[in-house]
């Protein structure tokens, strides 16, 4: 029991089966120092073949590298745990003084994320199960879109039906969007609810109709502009990046006259665009989040912040009274700054193509952190105290109750608000202060919610890693290869970036957070600088074959044992854990693909563009991921098949590896099968397994650069090149 004889909100349960996973790393760890052993004492002779001495201490560092790697991932697999709340106690208890929760919405680009999308997320977060006048709702609209306030304007008046829609039949998910799409058309059972559901979806999609038919024009009609005196903001509003600062206050919670159609009141819902000149950075989402977190504290000023991205709805209506059963619990809340849920999808193919869900990190890896002192935050889907992040330090006097509630009655209007709150979005408000560096989101890195969920921990603070059995939000995922690379390359820089910065795991957090917690954070740190070691292993041991050039033991030898059961091991076990995560055999085998792939360009590129920002040859940049693709891109992505379709570097390298896998292989099986040679078999096994495995996991792009015909294709250019490059290194070998 807890504090005052309250029994707790939440409970933490420890992982089953881990004395197993504990047997098995000790396993693999005496197979690993046995590879290195060999290694070392059958190093080549330095009166031998030279090639063979280079390749074989490169192929040692590699799998020295391997082998750190493996062992700074098994900190956050050793001892994982799952959290459980009783929402049901929070009720009983603090229903009456429920702390106000401010949510903000963040988009960049209405060509990117369609404002119909960004207003589904905006109504999901509207329609939660919690009191609407303690709920505001904020959209930061980079873009500085009027066919974005525009939606939204769209989006308050449909939220005066949608709302008790919802509350009435207890419906989820609360997108309107997903709802209907997912639900089908209810029976007469319920003779109340097939009126209801067909007036409701009919005005869903006239409202629909509107935006994406003034989406699709790019400007809003003159009639439209008489709507609502945020439009006028527009006249002044140069360009996308030349602006001043627009607040709108669509609904104001405090108005009692701002209620649905049932006459129960309305969350406040706020447009924000920031101001934007040219001759001010605006440091990307950091910059938008900062802007949030200021004017929110103008209007509503929630204890709570709950910040998604404008792709990411919210599929679970209780997900707030979740969140708060930690922040509320007597014994342990006043310890917590964030709750941090998973990021799942609804666009995934049932063997997700491209492996992006990541489920074993959702399933096994953040549970694994949450034990070590804290899960990082992940940008979306995540609530935090607003004092953390406003630079508070933890101490044994925070401890708070929540019976503060902001005074809604006696405040400034609107539209003074609206006036005041531009000051604190403009570009010029945070100069000579501490936001960007001890204040808010940290600027400064490509992803801003890593870094500064490190700063808060390290201010002494926890954080807690929440999976509900219904999923908390659901967004979308890349539909193409190149998205889903350069979406990689994005994270793997900045995570690479931050390891090589004073905010390093290990000396910024030296003495703040506990070791274990440091060593969590270093296999994503880490996800960058893997690209050399997988690159030697899938470009030396192929090329080695066609010399006759012997990397690992012969299949006689009793030193194959090692490599072969720590492959074995490793592999099995990470298909274990992924079937354990509800994935399929084929999904494992894509996953396994996918992290090739990204190992071989998207972090090759981060490695090297973090290298040159270090040495100052480029800036920092940040690219947002489409939502959207066209039907025959959508169309091959749900037969799951691999989208390539225009050329770019990173297709090249995967084509050209792919091809020099390909020609070495039929050339070591030429040797063996037609040639009969006995000694190259017995020599050269495990080279020839290593570079058919390489054949295997590459056969999509085969099929893409010599079978397909589709627009989907690899682009012709790329296959010439990477035949050409693949055939010159395959010639250089041999000679």
């Amino acid at each position: 029991m807890g504090k005052e004889g309250n029994f707790p909100l939440f409970e933490t349960k420890v992982a089953k089966g881990r004395n197993l996973f504990r047997c098995y790393a000790a396993s693999v760890f005496v197979g690993i120092i046995f590879i290195c052993v060999y290694r070392a004492i059958h190093f080549p002779a330095a009166n031998g073949q030279v090639l063979r001495r280079w390749a074989w201490m490169g192929l040692f560092l590699s799998e020295l590298w391997f082998s750190l790697y493996w062992f700074v991932s098994q900190f956050s697999r050793w001892n994982p745990i799952y959290r459980y709340t009783f929402k049901d106690r929070l009720s009983q208890r603090y229903e009456k003084i429920l702390p106000g929760v401010d949510i903000f919405v963040c988009t960049a680009d209405p060509t990117i994320e369609p404002p119909i999308m960004v207003i589904n997320t905006v109504l999901s977060v509207m329609a939660y199960n919690y009191p609407s006048h303690k709920l505001s709702v904020y959209l930061s609209d980079d873009g500085g879109s009027d066919l974005t306030f525009y939606a939204l304007l769209e989006a308050s008046r449909f939220s005066e039906l949608w709302l008790p829609f919802c509350r009435k039949f207890k419906i989820e998910p609360r997108s309107p969007a997903a709802y209907f799409s997912s639900t089908p058309q209810p029976n007469d059972c319920n003779p109340p609810m097939p009126l209801d559901w067909f007036s409701v979806k009919k005005a869903y999609e006239d409202m629909e109709n509107r935006i994406e038919t003034t989406t699709r024009l790019g400007r809003i009609s003159e009639e439209i502009r008489k709507e609502h005196k945020g439009f006028l903001e527009w006249e002044y509003a140069a360009t996308r990046q030349n602006h001043p600062s627009i607040v709108e206050i669509l609904i104001d919670g405090r108005d009692g006259k701002a209620v649905d159609v049932e006459g129960q009141p309305l969350p406040t819902l706020v447009y924000l665009a920031r101001e934007k000149r040219p001759q001010y950075h605006h440091n990307f989402k950091a910059g938008a989040m900062n802007s949030l977190i200021r004017v929110s504290s103008k209007i509503s000023n929630g204890s709570i912040i709950l910040n998604v991205d404008c792709d990411m709805y919210s599929n679970n209506s209780e997900i707030v009274r979740d969140a708060l059963c930690f922040f509320m619990d007597e014994e342990k809340g006043h310890e917590i700054a964030y709750v941090q849920f998973p990021q799942n999808y609804n666009n995934l193919t049932r063997n997700d193509l491209y492996g992006t869900d990541m489920r074993v990190i959702k399933t096994v890896e953040f549970p694994g952190m949450d034990a070590c002192g804290g899960p990082c935050y992940v940008g979306s889907g995540c609530f935090h105290r607003r004092e953390t992040l406003c630079g508070m330090k933890y101490s044994k006097e925070c401890e708070r109750g929540w019976k503060r509630e902001y005074d809604r009655e006696n405040r400034e209007s609107a539209s003074v608000l609206e006036e005041s709150c531009k000051v604190l979005a403009s570009c010029t408000y945070e100069e000579n202060t501490q936001w960007g560096k001890e204040m808010g989101l940290k600027y400064g890195c490509a992803v801003e919610d890593i870094i500064t969920g490190l700063s808060i921990q390290c201010r002494g603070w926890k954080s807690i890693y929440c999976r509900p059995e219904r999923n908390g939000f659901l967004g979308v995922v890349p539909t193409t290869l190149l998205q889903s690379l350069v979406q990689n390359k994005r994270w793997s820089e900045g995570q690479f970036q931050i390891f090589l910065s004073r905010h390093c795991p290990f000396v910024y957090g030296h003495k703040k957070i506990p070791l274990n917690l440091q060593f969590s954070y270093s296999p994503y740190s880490l996800w960058a600088s893997t690209c050399l070691a997988t690159l030697y292993y899938v470009t030396v041991p192929p090329l080695c074959l066609l010399g006759g050039v012997s990397l690992f033991p012969e299949i006689s030898s009793l030193w194959i044992l090692p490599f072969v059961y720590v492959v074995v091991a490793k592999y099995s076990y990470s298909l274990g854990e992924f079937l354990c995560s509800d994935g399929t055999i084929q999904g494992w085998w894509n996953e396994q693909r996918a992290w090739v792939y990204r190992r071989t360009t998207s972090y090759l590129f981060a490695f090297l563009d973090t290298i040159l920002k270090l040495l100052g040859f480029v800036e920092l940049s940040f690219v947002i991921t489409a939502k959207v693709s066209d039907e025959d891109v959508s169309r091959r992505y749900e037969q799951e098949l691999m989208e390539f379709g225009s050329p770019s570097p990173m297709f090249t390298i995967l084509a050209t590896l792919a091809m020099l896998n390909l020609f070495c292989f039929v050339w070591s099986v030429q040797r063996v099968v037609v040639d009969v040679q006995d000694r190259a078999l017995e020599s050269l096994a495990l080279q020839i397994i290593l570079c058919g495995v390489l054949v295997l996991i590459n056969a999509p792009l085969y099929q893409g650069l010599f079978f397909r015909k589709d627009k989907g294709a690899m682009p012709t250019s790329v296959t010439y090149k990477s035949v050409t490059l693949a055939l010159l290194a395959c010639a250089i070998a041999l000679y």
